[in-house]
């Protein structure tokens, strides 16, 4: 089930026809206050969230989903002719955006991409590093038996380094992996987040290790020091 939340009774009418014809079932919304309700009673595998609705708009319902540790894949939408939007909606969580106006196949396909990810990443596993342990089933992050709490981004990065301990990654390869292909921004966004990261994570923090002049790694060795 994909839900679609788009004011526009047209627009709207016409993803749903398209994503009944590509073999989806989906169900359409005209606001927050019904698509949040409908989400009370049924998970999707998928929400196309338009940013400009009435009442409570898009990006304040993908704050509210991601702060909830609510981890269904979001699609984006806007007509806004700023970067802005598209910025903060990738960096609270959502996983592609669609600008306006978008052709059905275009978004047909970026539905399929979506999920063919989403589904390859999506299998519960216990991630276990020193005193770190992340449960992917529950979204969950435990430092020395205490949960800590971070962003969707911090999460997306400590998996990133717990499934591959080790192994070097760029700043380059961080931001298209977390961030998408679509995000704009400059590597400094990843120096950021890992700061905080680090900083949340206490004395397990250290074990992000800065390879000079490459990029970062989650060391061998819990409480090692690292450069900033």
């Amino acid at each position: 089930m994909i839900f679609c939340v788009e004011d526009d009774n047209g627009i709207r009418d016409l993803m749903i026809y398209a994503l009944n014809a590509a073999g989806f079932e989906a169900r359409g919304f005209s606001d927050a206050a019904s698509f949040l309700e409908a989400l009370r009673e049924e998970r999707p595998e998928l929400i196309l969230l338009d940013i400009m609705l009435p009442g409570e708009d898009g990006i304040s319902i993908l704050k509210r989903l991601r702060s909830d540790g609510n981890s269904v894949p979001v699609i984006m939408a806007t007509a806004k002719g700023t970067e802005y939007d598209k910025v903060i909606g990738l960096d609270l969580g959502a996983d592609d955006y669609l600008a306006k106006p978008f052709g059905m196949m275009e978004m047909v396909s970026r539905v399929k991409a979506v999920l063919r990810r989403t589904s390859q990443s999506s299998q519960s596993e216990l991630l276990l590093h020193g005193g770190i342990q992340m449960d992917t089933a529950m979204h969950r992050v435990l430092v020395d038996g205490e949960q800590v709490e971070l962003t969707f981004k911090e999460y997306e990065l400590l998996r990133k380094f717990m499934e591959n301990p080790g192994r070097v990654f760029t700043r380059d390869q961080l931001l298209t992996s977390i961030w998408g292909d679509a995000y704009i921004g400059e590597t400094r966004t990843v120096d950021v987040h890992i700061g905080t990261l680090r900083s949340k994570l206490g004395r397990c923090g250290d074990c992000i290790e800065t390879v000079r002049g490459v990029g970062y790694r989650l060391g061998t060795h819990v409480g090692r020091g690292s450069d900033t």
